[in-house]
Formats: C-alpha cells, sequence, structure tokens
C-alpha cells in the first residue's frame, strides 16, 4: 500500500470525513457525492509540508441514485484547493468500480466510503485506484472568509452612521 508524502498529501481533517460519512448516510440508499478541497499544512499549524484534505466541497445539481451519482462538470470549481473525489457505496463495497475509475482523473485522492458508514467505514484511492493510506489528522481547519469585513466592522459603520445624523 502506497503513501501519499510523494504526491504531497498528508492526510484528512477528522471533521472534513465525518462531514461526508454522515452525508452519506443521510443520502443513504442514494450514492452522495462531493469534492475534496485541501489546505497547507503550515496553516493548521503542522510542522510539515503537504496539503491537508480539509474540506468537502458538495455541488449544486448533483444526482443521484443507488448505483451512482452525477455532478454537472461546469460547476466543479477548478482551483488550486481542489484534491480529489469522495463518494459513497450503499452497497457497502469499499473498492472503485470501472465507473468510479474513469472519474478519478482529477486531483490526487479519492475515498469511497461505505454502508453503514461508520468511522472505519472508508478507504482512499489514488488516480489509478490503487489503495493508499491516508491518516485522519485532528487539525482545525481554518476559517474562510468570503468577505473582507467582518460583523465589527458593520456595527462600527452604524455606529459612525448614528453618530453623523
Amino acid at each position: 500500500m502506497g503513501l501519499f508524502r510523494t504526491s504531497g498529501i498528508l492526510g484528512v481533517a477528522e471533521s472534513a470525513l465525518e462531514f461526508a460519512l454522515a452525508a452519506s448516510e443521510e443520502a443513504h440508499p442514494n450514492e452522495y457525492m462531493g469534492f475534496l478541497r485541501g489546505d497547507d499544512a503550515s496553516k493548521l499549524g503542522l510542522d510539515e509540508d503537504g496539503t491537508v484534505l480539509t474540506d468537502v466541497l458538495v455541488i449544486p445539481g448533483t444526482e443521484s441514485n443507488p448505483v451512482s451519482a452525477t455532478v454537472k462538470t461546469s460547476m466543479v470549481p477548478n482551483d488550486m484547493r481542489a484534491a480529489g473525489s469522495i463518494h459513497s457505496h450503499p452497497n457497502g463495497v469499499l473498492k472503485p468500480s470501472d465507473a468510479d475509475l474513469a472519474t478519478f482523473g482529477r486531483g490526487d485522492v479519492h475515498i469511497i466510503v461505505g454502508y453503514p458508514y461508520g468511522r472505519d467505514d472508508w478507504k482512499a484511492f489514488d488516480s489509478d485506484g490503487t489503495e493508499v493510506e491516508l491518516p485522519v489528522l485532528d487539525v482545525e481547519p481554518p476559517e474562510e472568509s468570503f468577505f473582507d469585513f467582518d460583523q465589527a466592522d458593520i456595527d462600527a459603520e452604524l455606529r459612525e452612521e448614528e453618530f453623523d445624523q
């Protein structure tokens, strides 16, 4: 079994894995599908070079049934944090199907979670479908900021407007 050290993937954040397991259980008996995004280990307080999988991105419009999940490729972001995919197998089989292998080209790691979606009901694979070791890391993903202001900025501006009146 290979390691990801050479490709730069150090592991998966426990919170990202827990999210995917819960989402897979909620989607059951249909497949669940998401995309993995990573952050630089140094942003997470780790003294190692590489990437930690920290986010599971759910794509709007994903269609699923008990044997497949399909996303609109035009909806998949193409950014520097993209790292691979994660999806469920409601039948519990933790091996990539031929259809899975055909979609594994994008990204470095692909995780399959299986019924009953417990802590040990998942495996990671490289783009060729070879099982790889992927440690679960107890790290806190960084908070993302969608705006360049926060509540304190809003409150200060409101106080300023009250003062000007």
